[in-house]
């Protein structure tokens, strides 16, 4: 048994930047990298595209963010982690083969499936979110189990060098190569608890090391334009150190890392997740040296019975329409705009939202009642059943130009389909992970 294990994680999001990766493998001495690119909505999008072209359903940015990445991991010795299968890890996998035969690379993949479990739900399985029937919401396009570490383990016993998830819990990626090295039982909640507390520090990457933390007047983060990511040195007690690799820009602190440790977290005591109930209340944080925590306590209860399922639905269309209004009365004019749009088409789109970006469109009343600001822009959108009605949103904005108010400008329409997510519960019987070992 090792007595450390250094895991760094290179995404948070699958538009994160692909440069911190590059650099944590290059100079940071990994033994495990993770890219943490998926999400509920991207998972539900991936489904679509997969839908379209059995062969895609993959992260998007996939090729982008190994094609240089791929060689240094190699290089390094160092194992990659990723939940950038999305709906399709094997077709995934195969792409990442073909990169590395591309560079005349030896590598090895593990795609782990078993997530996708559609063919399970009826549709009579009630929401968590409202308790309603999920065909209630519209058709099913998507039902994803959140696997944990059960998954991932029988890959990593392999000699891939790559591990490729599709709906995995973010903390068990990189939870698994901690069971994996330090020989932990999965009966060992408290171990596997203070493991998932590292694992949710890091998921979010950049988050950790100031990113989503910093204002440039109250809490001020340096570098943000080169803003590094962060590893942790994991020890077999469950203990870590997180640090970044000297010469990146953000900053590792006390402070950000209270704040990312309760970042999404409704109760601290029972973090619900495939391989633990994880309680993050004894959790605490010592700066050791510059850019340099130790992060000990945390502790866990026995996993939930059920797998979380994360169900995508076709949700409609949503149309959008957006113009500019500058100089005096600028707000004025734009209301004028909004108004006439309701009173043309809000018998037809009856949810349609109108907002002024800069006074109301994030909050939902003006922040300030006497600011007159030089400029505004209107945003007007609706969802709709049907494309046709959602593109006439756009339409009737674009048709202010010249059919007043004065001074409207800079217009843009656009209609998307609309995927919408819910979650429910699934038997775990019911899910059966397995793997796929592709090599060039």
């Amino acid at each position: 048994m090792k007595d450390k294990i250094r895991i760094g994680c290179g995404a948070g999001f699958s538009g994160d930047r692909i440069e911190p990766a590059l650099i944590l493998t290059e100079k940071g001495n990994l033994d495990y990298l993770v890219l943490e690119c998926l999400a509920e909505r991207t998972i539900a999008l991936a489904q679509k595209r997969k839908l379209q072209n059995p062969e895609f359903g993959y992260d998007v940015l996939l090729e982008k963010r190994l094609k240089d990445l791929l060689p240094l991991l190699l290089h390094h010795k160092t194992r990659l982690v990723t939940n950038m299968g999305a709906a399709n890890p094997v077709a995934g996998a195969k792409r990442i083969i073909e990169l590395g035969k591309s560079q005349n690379l030896s590598i090895k993949v593990a795609a782990v499936i078993g997530d996708d479990v559609l063919e399970f739900i009826s549709g009579e399985e009630h929401s968590l979110e409202n308790n309603q029937p999920l065909q209630s919401e519209g058709k099913l396009v998507s039902a994803n189990a959140y696997l944990g570490v059960e998954a991932i383990l029988p890959a990593l016993a392999t000699d891939a060098d790559i591990i490729i998830t599709g709906r995995v819990a973010d903390p068990s990626l990189f939870l698994a190569p901690m069971i994996y090295e330090f020989g932990w039982e999965l009966d060992q909640f408290d171990l596997l608890g203070k493991g998932t507390v590292l694992g949710h520090l890091l998921e979010c990457a950049g988050q950790l090391t100031g990113g989503y933390f910093a204002d440039p007047i109250s809490k001020p983060v340096p570098d943000l334009d080169r803003l590094g990511h962060p590893f942790v040195d994991v020890f077999p007690n469950g203990s870590g150190i997180i640090s970044k690799v000297e010469g990146t820009g953000g900053i590792i602190s006390e402070r950000i890392a209270k704040e990312q440790l309760l970042y999404e977290v409704l109760d601290p005591y029972q973090y619900i997740t495939p391989d633990v109930i994880a309680d993050f209340s004894s959790v605490q944080f010592e700066k050791i040296a510059s850019n340099q925590l130790q992060v000990t306590g945390g502790g866990g209860m026995e996993k939930p019975e059920k797998y979380k399922v994360s169900v995508g639905y076709e949700a409609g269309f949503k149309g959008e329409g957006e113009i500019s209004y500058a100089g005096s009365h600028a707000v004025e004019r734009a209301r004028l705009a909004g108004e006439i749009i309701e009173k043309r088409i809000k018998s037809l789109v009856p949810n349609l939202r109108v907002d002024f970006i800069g006074l109301n469109s994030l909050h939902p009343a003006e922040l300030s009642k006497n600011s007159s600001p030089y400029e505004v822009r209107l945003r007007v959108a609706g969802i709709c059943e049907t494309m046709e009605l959602a593109q006439l949103i756009g339409e009737e904005v674009e048709a202010l130009y010249t059919n007043g108010p004065a001074g409207g400008g800079g217009a843009r329409k656009m209609v998307t389909q609309v995927v919408g997510v819910v979650s429910t519960l699934l038997n775990r019987d019911q899910v059966k992970p397995d793997f796929h070992l592709l090599s060039t």
